[in-house]
């Protein structure tokens, strides 16, 4: 289900070359941000930039450096790189765009609404894991991951192949960037959705971004059963619906 467009390709201000699908349509844009070693050629997003283009809506989907088809290591990359690659991305984009943030994404989106919260017309996470780096995955760290990481890196297994390489910078980085530590003001249409058999985001996760974040539009949808790929028949249909929701709420 490859998009029919050609893939494209821009270099980012720290010259970094990022692969891209654009589907032109009305404003705003929907952009969807992938998750941790992700690409844009899953299921959501995929599903998404099908469902843009039968509503007749701009969407933009891209792989950070390191991911995908954009160049660079991912071992290299850590997530102030990645939301620098997302804002270059949204650069390509005139007026307000609509977040859609999966996982990582959800938190490289809530990065993005903080950085230019006058751009964003809307916001969706889905199975967001804000500040993962630090209360995840550092949190979980036994003393020899801990010591194996300050020396440079570590392997966590991954059910979804090959081990992930977890690297200092990564963890490092990541505390330069966290959101749930200070005000997060989203001030426009937010959706939150998650699922409560999320082996990789617990369910408190979103409530605590719930709780934390300030906005006078916001809502969790919580899909009894839903795993972390969030992307059955019927939790792709409340994603779209999701998006719905924001682009039609009164502002």
């Amino acid at each position: 289900m490859e998009n029919m467009h050609e893939t494209q390709f821009l270099v980012t201000p720290q010259g970094r070359r990022l692969a891209y699908h654009l589907t032109d349509g009305t404003a705003p844009a929907i952009v969807f941000l992938g998750g941790f070693k992700s690409d844009m050629a899953g299921t959501k997003a995929v599903f998404l930039e099908k469902w843009a283009r039968d509503s007749g809506r701009a969407f933009l989907r891209f792989d950070y450096s390191g991911h995908g088809q954009s160049g660079g290591e991912f071992t290299d990359g850590a997530i102030s790189d990645w939301f620098a690659d997302a804002c270059a991305a949204i650069g390509l984009l005139a007026g307000q765009v609509v977040l859609v943030g999966s996982s990582m994404g959800g938190w490289i989106s809530l990065l993005v609404a903080r950085q230019m919260p006058e751009r964003i017309a809307g916001l969706v996470t889905i199975a967001a894991a804000p500040d993962f780096t630090e209360d995840s995955m550092w949190a979980s760290f036994t003393d020899a991951q801990k010591a194996e990481v300050m020396a440079g890196q570590t392997a966590l297994p991954s059910e979804y192949g090959a081990p992930y390489i977890i690297t200092r910078r990564l963890i490092e980085d990541g505390r330069t960037q966290l959101v749930l530590r200070e005000p997060l003001a989203l001030p426009f249409p937010t959706r939150f959705l998650q699922g409560t058999a999320d082996a990789d985001v617990d369910m408190q996760v979103a409530l605590r971004l719930l709780d934390h974040a300030d906005g006078a539009d916001m809502r969790l949808t919580l899909v009894d059963g839903a795993d972390h790929r969030f992307s059955d028949d019927a939790c792709l249909r409340l994603i779209t619906q999701s998006v719905e929701d924001v682009l039609t709420a009164p502002s």
